[in-house]
């Protein structure tokens, strides 16, 4: 039989499969070492003696190639007996037990970098642990811990606990000072999964901001010392409708954050904070890869040195330095074009095109900001990226960025995981 045949065939066999009444006799687990077998069916859809529906089925592939510890996943079915049918779910897992580093610099001789170890598939059942050192000047340190099915297939719980410290800028009467910042907090988040595409985070966090003046510019009005007690309240609603293929990915992904924060201080007065990240993936034949991400944010207009959204290196705009500014709104754009280089087994060497562009608006500011040359930023740049498949979140990324606007810096980014 030729191929053209065979396809058509099985193309028919397929439809005419699903298209009659045939329930599922049993879903069995292949592959799994780690994963437990019990959780895989926890969170899939399809059940023993519920009818056999290839859209359950995908859905179900998708959300397993979803999680941190399967790198791989595709789906037989088997006849059984009596119009029954025994669904196979093949897994392919990820290593899990990750190390994780982030370093950046610039042309400004400035160097930061975090380490961390994290598991993401603790016990066998997705639940993510974890935590990091940094050094940024100064030390700092986070741990975390997520469990997205914890209580059933649609509810989890995440607890962090961060002591950030860094030395921060701060921008007033076109002067700057540097301080000392510290971030010690608390945060419990409840997970609620809707359905397939759609999730819920809510929760709060207790966090105590220190503020010590280092040196710079001096204002009577601008404290030199400030320690502030905070509660915020935090939603994360999200979208998801995207595909992986190991390290392709397809589809679109939208992530609305709105949080409300209350202070005790009226130096730093309460405040809201919103963005909402909005990301296209599309494949092109069977090397590259198109990745967007548009960031729109606004927070309360105070007009204060110490303004919530940052342009930092790290975070935007890779190149533009550590926090070099701060906005009451901001418009970020970051497109790029991944193209696999070489791949063999287990190893791929991609490639990596990209142009980073934002602008913000000034503390007290107006809408008119984002178009003022002063607070605009493009910078185009190149990367590299080397790729373990079978180890989750294995990408070492360097980026090289290089600014073609007003008051422009350069400056490379080292990182684990895609930039966004």
């Amino acid at each position: 039989m030729s191929k053209t045949l065979a396809i058509v065939f099985l193309s028919f066999f397929t439809v005419s499969l699903f298209s009659q009444n045939y329930t599922v006799a049993d879903l069995k687990i292949q592959g799994n070492k780690k994963l437990k077998s019990s959780f895989i069916k926890k969170i899939s859809s399809i059940k023993t003696g519920e009818k056999l529906d290839s859209l359950v089925i995908e859905q179900d592939i998708k959300r397993l190639k979803r999680l941190p510890s399967v790198s791989h996943a595709y789906y037989q079915v088997f006849y059984s007996e009596n119009n029954q049918y025994n669904v196979f779910y093949n897994v392919v897992e990820n290593f899990t037990l990750i190390p994780s580093a982030n370093m950046y610099t610039t042309n400004n001789d400035e160097f930061a970098y975090r380490l961390g170890l994290h598991e993401f598939n603790l016990l066998g059942r997705n639940i993510g642990f974890g935590g990091f050192y940094q050094k940024d000047i100064y030390s700092s340190y986070a741990i975390n811990f997520r469990a997205p099915y914890l209580f059933s297939n649609k509810l989890g719980l995440a607890v962090n606990y961060q002591d950030l410290t860094t030395q921060e800028p701060v921008f007033f009467d076109g002067t700057t000072a540097d301080y000392k910042y510290n971030n010690q907090s608390l945060e419990i988040l409840g997970l609620y999964e809707f359905n397939f595409n759609n999730k819920l985070e809510l929760g709060i966090n207790y966090f105590v901001e220190d503020y010590a003046y280092k040196s710079g510019a001096t204002n009577p009005n601008v404290p030199q010392q400030l320690n502030v007690h905070k509660w915020l309240l935090k939603s994360i609603y999200e979208y998801n409708n995207l595909d992986y293929f190991y390290q392709y990915v397809s589809g679109v992904k939208n992530q609305f954050n709105f949080q409300y924060v209350t202070s005790t201080n009226d130096m730093l007065p309460d405040f809201f904070i919103a963005w909402n990240d909005f990301f296209y993936f599309k494949r092109f034949g069977t090397r590259s890869n198109w990745a967007n991400r548009l960031r729109l944010g606004l927070s309360k207009n105070d007009k204060t040195p110490f303004a919530p959204f940052s342009v930092d290196n790290n975070l935007n705009v890779r190149g533009v330095g550590n926090t070099i500014d701060r906005g009451t709104g901001v418009i970020v754009l970051n497109t790029e074009f991944r193209y696999t280089i070489y791949e063999k087994n287990w190893f791929v060497l991609q490639g990596n095109t990209f142009v980073d562009a934002g602008s913000w608006r000034n503390p007290g500011g107006d809408f008119g900001d984002f178009s003022k040359d002063e607070n605009i930023k493009i910078y185009p740049g190149l990367g590299l990226r080397f790729i373990h498949k079978k180890i989750y979140n294995a990408i070492f990324r360097i980026d090289y960025g290089h600014g073609i606007t007003k008051n422009a810096t350069k400056g490379f980014v080292f990182g684990i995981g895609q930039y966004f």
